[in-house]
């Protein structure tokens, strides 16, 4: 399994959250739940943001209970893309491989190469102030390229964009995911992204995340939780 988390437990104050699952390699999973659930706190314990009181975290078969952000295996791209305003796009992809910006011709073909796969090879030179907000989010998934890193978690990413920009956006992260090999957590409010997106979900509600289960079989649950948090959707 690419990412393991055993019967572990998350606090901070009085909220905790139970963590028992499996996401197998290569999966793209999305996380569903209502708001304060948790959703967004699964995804920093596997990133190395969040501790965990007890537990343990495995990401591709190694304990990374203790690692850093840093020494994982994830990459991960939030609402808010993380673009520097004086930097151009290629310089803002280049973070991904030097803080300071110093490539070898390797890494500089890299990054022509992860903005070309987003179609950002034009805007190159843009700084992100010349640019739309689904152009910054293309940014963003470009730097997740060059970084080769084979988890990614993405956390309401696309949330604040249009319907259509939207499932742009989501289409791209797809083929992506698929050509590159990534194993894909996706944090959404909209849970036609998930069955349109996702194979399995996790949900995560009343203080567990639950294992993933099949995409199509969540959709199809009598579990009243579940019910109660699709509503008048389904």
């Amino acid at each position: 399994m690419m990412i393991r988390i055993d019967k572990s437990l998350y606090r901070h104050g009085s909220f905790a959250l139970a963590i028992d699952l499996r996401i197998p390699r290569g999966a793209l999973a999305a996380v569903l739940g209502p708001s304060g659930s948790g959703k967004s706190t699964l995804l920093n314990v596997i990133a190395g943001f969040e501790p965990l009181a007890t537990g343990s975290v495995f990401l591709d078969g190694r304990d990374m209970t203790l690692s850093p952000p840093a020494e994982r295996p994830v990459t991960a791209v939030f609402q808010d893309h993380n673009t520097f305003a004086h930097l151009d796009a290629w310089q803002n992809v280049a973070l991904g491989l030097s803080p300071v910006l110093s490539l070898d011709s390797g890494q500089r073909a890299a990054v022509d190469r992860a903005l070309d796969l987003v179609g950002l090879a034009s805007m190159a030179k843009r700084l992100p102030g010349d640019m739309s907000g689904g152009e910054r989010q293309r940014i963003a998934i470009a730097r997740v390229l060059v970084r080769k890193r084979p988890i990614l978690l993405l956390d309401e990413a696309f949330a604040a964009l249009g319907p259509g920009l939207r499932r742009e956006m989501l289409r791209l992260v797809k083929a992506l995911h698929r050509s590159e090999g990534l194993t894909t957590l996706m944090v959404t409010h909209q849970p036609e992204d998930a069955r349109h997106m996702a194979d399995s979900v996790v949900f995560v509600d009343a203080g567990v995340a639950r294992a993933p289960v099949d995409t199509a079989k969540f959709f199809a649950s009598h579990d009243a939780q579940v019910k109660s948090y699709l509503g008048a959707w389904t």
